[in-house]
């Protein structure tokens, strides 16, 4: 299975321009995921309410999520990518996955970061597992790493790569992915972007890059720089992810003991 992440730096607000770049870099694509970053298309810093009534897209009927089926469906591939959503009079922090056959579902960001808490309503879909057949993929999104239940809860589902759309401003999370895909034997995929967006006289954000593929052992395959943008595709064996045998005598899932954990 091949898989990888394309790590840019969008323009604030120019959804088209950033949809043309991105199609132009994966336009000659062969694997069988990507995953892009956290709010891809948009960039993230918001100052108001109305910026994000204005950028949101409706799933899967918004042009972010029609052109990324109309790229998957023509390269044979799948796609995870985080835009802002509309749902009624709600905005969720959310990613989509989509595949060469089109849509297939959404997560809602659980944990919100900083200031998306005035701009986005917590998610409410729970953590998702898609079998795609070649794999189970779960999502989560930037923040959500640092809550160990997020990933934790999609292995319990079966997840054998998790997709981790990002904007990380925190220097924590990539080394922090190595523990994940350690106290889950599963891969990771975190797509991060490059850059810096000070507006509306906000401090400025600063990205870290450094996306990243993980392997279950807690290698890391393949980790991008900080400043530079990257499309980058490793091969994978799944099945790694579906040995939850750490010796002859322990099973990672099996010797489990939730009677006893804090819920």
């Amino acid at each position: 299975m091949r898989v990888g992440y394309y790590q840019f730096e969008p323009i604030f607000g120019a959804v088209e321009r950033n949809l043309d770049m991105v199609l132009e870099q994966l336009r000659d694509v062969a694997c069988d995921v990507v995953v892009l970053p956290e709010l891809a298309m948009t960039g993230y810093q918001f100052v108001f309410p109305e910026e994000v009534a204005h950028l949101a897209e409706d799933i899967p009927t918004g042009q972010t999520t029609r052109r990324l089926m109309e790229w998957a469906k023509r390269q044979a591939c799948y796609v995870v990518a985080g835009l802002p959503e509309r749902h009624g009079r709600r905005f969720y922090n959310s990613a989509i996955l989509i595949g060469p056959q089109g849509f297939i579902g959404a997560y809602r960001k659980t944990h919100l970061f900083f200031e998306e808490t005035l701009f986005f309503s917590p998610g409410d879909t729970g953590f998702q597992v898609w079998d795609i057949k070649i794999a189970k993929l779960g999502i989560l999104i930037c923040f959500d790493w640092l809550y160990p239940e997020s990933a934790r809860t999609l292995a319990l589902k079966g997840a054998d790569v998790l997709c981790h759309p990002s904007n990380l401003v925190l220097p924590h999370c990539p080394d922090a992915m190595v523990t994940r895909c350690l106290e889950n034997r599963v891969f990771a995929i975190t797509a991060n972007r490059i850059g810096e967006e000070a507006r509306g006289g906000k401090p400025p954000l600063r990205f870290i890059g450094k996306s990243e593929i993980v392997s279950p052992n807690g290698t890391i395959l393949h980790r991008a720089p900080e400043d530079r943008s990257e499309l980058v595709f490793v091969d994978i064996d799944v099945h790694e992810a579906r040995d939850k045998s750490i010796n002859p005598y322990n099973n990672l899932f099996k010797d489990r003991r939730p009677q006893l954990y804090l819920l």
